[in-house]
C-alpha cells in the first residue's frame, strides 16, 4: 500500500517515491543512460593506446577525448527538441540506432587517423546527447517532490563511464583498441532491444509548440544562471572522466590499465554520488546543496594539481568527483521547479552547457600538459571556475527562494 502523507498547504495527499512513477520506463532510461555514457568517454580509456598507435601530441590526445564531449552538448539542444515535439521514447530509439551504426561502421573501416578519430567522436556525440532524453522520459511520471530523485536515479546512467575506464583497457590489450568499437555494439543493442519493451512515454507530456517558443528560456537569467552551475558541475565530472586515463598513464607512468582502475575509482564516486545529491537537494534544497559541492570542488581540484604522489592524486580526485557527481543531481532538482513547462528543452540546454564545460575541461589539459609539461594550470584554472560559480550561486539564492517557493511541497 502506497505510504502517503498530507501537504500542509493544499490538504492534497502525497505519494511515496516508489508507489508513484513509472519503475520500467526509469530502469529503461537508467540502461539507456549507463551504455550511452559507456561509449561516449570511451575514448578517454582508449587514448594512451590510440596516441601511441597513431603518434598523437598531448594537445592531440585532448582535443581527441574532448570532441564527443563537444559534440554531445550541441546535440543535447537538438535532442530537447525532438523530446518535447516526438516524444523521449522516440527520440531516445533514433539516437540509439546512430550510435549502433556508427560504432560498427568505425570497426568496420577502421580509425586510422587524428582525423578520423575526431570524425569518430561526432558519432559518439550522439551518445552524450542521451541525457536531453533520458532525464525527461524518467522524470515526466513523477511529482515535483519526487523530481530531484527520479532525475538522480536515471542520471546515475553517467556510471557508464565507470565499465568503460575498466573495460576498454583490458580489452584493447587482448584484442587491439579498434575492436572495442565492435565489441561495444553488443551491449548497445541488448539495451536498446529492452529499452524498446520497457519505456513508455508519459500521459501528461506538454504540448508541442513553435520553434521559437522553444528557446524563450534563453531569455531569463534564470536559465543561464543554470546552465553555468552545471558546465561546472557536470562539465567537472565528464571532463575529468575522459581525461584521467591520460592524467594517470603521462604525470605517473602508470599502465593503461592501471590507469583505467585509477579513473573507475573516481567515476564511480562521482556516479554513485548523483542520486544521493539529488535526494539531499530535495531534503535540504539545491542551493544548500551547490554551496556545498563547489565549495569543496575548488579545494580539491585546486589540492590535486599540486598531488606529489599518485595516491594522493587519486584520493584528493575522489573528493572532487564525489563534489561535482552531487552536484549533477542538486542542479536537475532544481531545473524542474523553475522550467517545469519547459523541460524538455531546458534539459538539452543545461545538459549542452555541462557538455561545453567537459570539453574545455579536457582540451585544456592536454593544452597545458603541451605548453607547461604540466597539468596543473587547467585544473587551478578550472578550480577557479568553480570559486565564481559559487559567488554567482550566493547572488541569486536569495532571490531564487523568494520566487521559485511554491508553498511547503519543495526546497529550493
Amino acid at each position: 500500500m502506497a505510504t502517503e502523507f498530507w501537504d500542509k498547504t493544499t490538504g492534497a495527499p502525497k505519494t511515496s517515491f516508489c508507489a508513484s512513477g513509472h519503475t520500467p520506463t526509469l530502469i529503461a532510461a537508467f540502461l539507456y543512460f549507463d551504455l550511452a555514457f559507456m561509449v561516449w568517454v570511451m575514448l578517454g580509456p582508449l587514448a594512451p593506446d590510440i596516441a601511441k598507435s597513431l603518434g598523437l601530441s598531448p594537445a592531440e590526445k585532448g582535443l581527441m577525448v574532448a570532441v564527443p564531449t563537444l559534440a554531445g552538448a550541441i546535440l543535447r539542444v537538438v535532442n530537447g527538441l525532438l523530446v518535447d515535439r516526438i516524444g523521449p521514447k522516440r527520440s531516445g530509439a533514433i539516437s540509439q540506432i546512430i550510435v549502433i551504426v556508427g560504432l560498427f561502421t568505425a570497426w568496420l573501416v577502421g580509425v586510422d587517423s587524428f582525423a578520423g578519430t575526431l570524425a569518430l567522436g561526432v558519432i559518439l556525440g550522439f551518445a552524450g546527447a542521451s541525457f536531453a532524453i533520458a532525464l525527461p522520459l524518467a522524470s515526466r511520471w513523477y511529482p515535483p517532490e519526487h523530481q530531484g530523485k527520479a532525475m538522480g536515479l536515471a542520471g546515475m546512467g553517467n556510471s557508464g563511464t565507470v565499465l568503460a575506464a575498466l573495460l576498454a583497457p583490458t580489452l584493447a590489450k587482448l584484442f587491439g583498441w579498434n575492436a572495442v568499437l565492435g565489441l561495444a555494439c553488443i551491449p548497445l543493442v541488448l539495451v536498446f532491444v529492452a529499452y524498446l519493451l520497457m519505456a513508455k512515454d508519459a500521459p501528461d507530456a506538454p504540448a508541442p509548440k513553435s520553434l521559437t517558443a522553444y528557446l524563450r528560456p534563453l531569455k531569463t537569467a534564470d536559465a543561464w544562471w543554470l546552465m553555468g552551475f552545471y558546465s561546472v558541475t557536470f562539465g567537472g565530472f565528464v571532463g575529468l572522466a575522459a581525461s584521467l586515463p591520460i592524467y594517470f598513464t603521462d604525470q605517473f607512468g602508470l599502465s593503461t590499465v592501471t590507469a583505467g582502475y585509477y579513473t573507475a575509482a573516481c567515476v564511480f564516486a562521482g556516479s554513485l554520488i548523483r542520486p544521493i545529491g539529488g535526494a539531499l537537494a530535495d531534503a535540504i534544497g539545491g542551493v544548500r546543496t551547490l554551496t556545498g559541492v563547489f565549495a569543496i570542488a575548488a579545494i580539491a581540484l585546486a589540492g590535486v594539481s599540486a598531488a606529489p604522489t599518485v595516491a594522493i592524486a587519486l584520493v584528493t580526485f575522489v573528493g572532487a568527483m564525489l563534489a561535482l557527481g552531487a552536484g549533477n543531481g542538486a542542479v536537475f532538482q532544481l531545473v524542474p521547479q523553475r522550467f517545469h513547462k519547459e523541460l524538455g528543452v531546458m534539459t538539452g540546454l543545461v545538459g549542452m552547457a555541462g557538455g561545453v564545460g567537459g570539453f574545455y575541461l579536457a582540451s585544456s589539459l592536454g593544452l597545458a600538459k603541451q605548453f607547461t609539461g604540466s597539468f596543473s594550470s587547467g585544473l587551478l584554472i578550472f578550480a577557479a571556475l568553480a570559486v565564481l560559480a559559487l559567488a554567482g550561486l550566493t547572488l541569486v539564492k536569495s532571490k531564487w527562494r523568494s520566487a521559485w517557493a511554491t508553498a511547503a511541497t519543495v526546497r529550493i
